[in-house]
């Protein structure tokens, strides 16, 4: 048969009155001519016959009919198209049968991987037990190992160093009026002219570049900007210094010491580069020399280096402020281009002053900050690598 080719009109008129039905005259023609055996045949044979050849005719129309009711036959194959659709729409889980967006959302975070889990829901469904049974299958994460320091339970006299550090803090935070302003800086064009340069820059300086010579030069013509920031007071006067002298904090094991970066509102990148790297490693080495401790007017120091978003650091006199630097990290914020609104992943870093509010107002921290804070979102340093 043809019926399933979608053809529908040559082939049913051709086949159909090859079938059986067409055999069935053929009986009473056989009887006719066995009656003649008796003597008064030759009548009936003439009555009979019209008969039987009238009857295939009617036999022809139901045939017909069959043909045209057997044009819808196709139709019948759209439903098993309808059919797969359902096992199509699953099949975005892989091999694990349909998921639920709340099975998903689960899914994702407990952190299981759907395509090596087999439901136990109907027709292979995963259900939320399954996601529960697969996460807590899982090996657990091994905890960090954590020393415990060979002080602990002791006591020890604090080193001369420590005593000093102590009284300069309480008399620093006794004798002024410290408060913090703090600001978040986009410095996603410094990193991107960081990543570009520091491979050229190491090699034609010897240096690393991090963000802290970025931080330090901003921070230096700020403050030339505005020099109430980098100001000290003497008696009932302020003094206005003609330089910026920018002590750096460095972490040693003995303690916190600053040792000062001299002239740095003419330094340029591999300038500070240089000198942070030099002076923090004679620091950490105790290979310093006395006045290299001393003249400082302004302190910048990075806890971003241990992680810190940012703090709250003490001012210590005869200084007016001191600068913090967070860590830079990666977050996504709102920018805008073109004067449209758009989520984008930026590096970021917070900026906190803290300043002496005797002769530094809340709004000259802000002007200090802002003024860093556009230098360091342009992130033209081009001209400044010195290299």
């Amino acid at each position: 048969m043809t019926i399933g080719d979608g053809s529908g009109a040559a082939a049913p008129a051709v086949e159909v009155p090859v079938e059986a039905p067409v055999e069935a005259p053929a009986a009473p023609v056989a009887e006719v001519v066995a009656a003649p055996v008796g003597a008064p045949a030759p009548a009936p044979v003439a009555a009979p016959a019209p008969a039987p050849v009238a009857a295939p005719a009617p036999v022809a129309a139901p045939v017909a009919a069959p043909v045209v009711a057997s044009a819808p036959t196709p139709i019948a194959a759209a439903p098993a198209a309808v059919v797969e659709a359902p096992v199509a729409r699953g099949s975005h889980a892989g091999t694990s049968g349909y998921v639920t967006p709340i099975v998903r959302k689960l899914a994702n975070e407990a952190g299981v991987d759907l395509s090596t889990i087999s439901g136990t829901g109907v027709g292979g469904r995963i259900r939320k037990e399954d996601i529960v049974q697969a996460s807590s299958a899982r090996p657990a994460t091994a905890a960090p190992v954590v020393e415990v320091s060979p002080l602990r339970g002791t006591t020890q006299p604090m080193s001369r160093l420590r005593k000093v550090v102590a009284e300069r803090a309480v008399i620093s935070m006794q004798s002024s009026a410290q408060l913090t302003t703090v600001v978040e800086v986009d410095v996603t064009r410094v990193a991107m002219l960081r990543d570009q340069v520091k491979d050229a820059f190491a090699e034609k300086t010897g240096n690393k570049l991090s963000f802290l010579p970025f931080f330090a030069l901003a921070a230096a013509e700020a403050l030339r900007a505005i020099p109430i920031v980098n100001a000290t007071i003497e008696g009932d006067t302020i003094v206005y210094p003609a330089q910026e002298n920018i002590s750096i904090a460095v972490d040693t094991e003995r303690g916190l010491l600053t040792p000062v970066v001299r002239n740095a509102g003419e330094l340029d990148l591999a300038g500070f580069a240089a000198q942070i790297a030099d002076l923090a490693a004679r620091t950490r080495d105790n290979k310093l020399k006395p006045d290299e401790l001393s003249g400082g007017t302004f302190t910048l120091t990075n806890t971003g280096s241990r992680g810190a978003l940012f703090d709250t650091p003490v001012v210590f006199l005869p200084q007016s402020a001191i600068l913090g630097t967070g860590i830079v990290y990666k977050k996504p914020l709102v920018v805008t281009t073109d004067g449209l609104d758009a989520i984008a992943i930026r590096s970021s870093v917070y900026l906190a002053l803290s300043y002496d509010h005797r002769i530094v107002d809340g709004a000259d921290a802000a002007r200090f900050l802002t003024t860093m804070k556009a230098r360091l979102e342009a992130g033209a340093f081009e001209g400044n690598l010195g290299i």
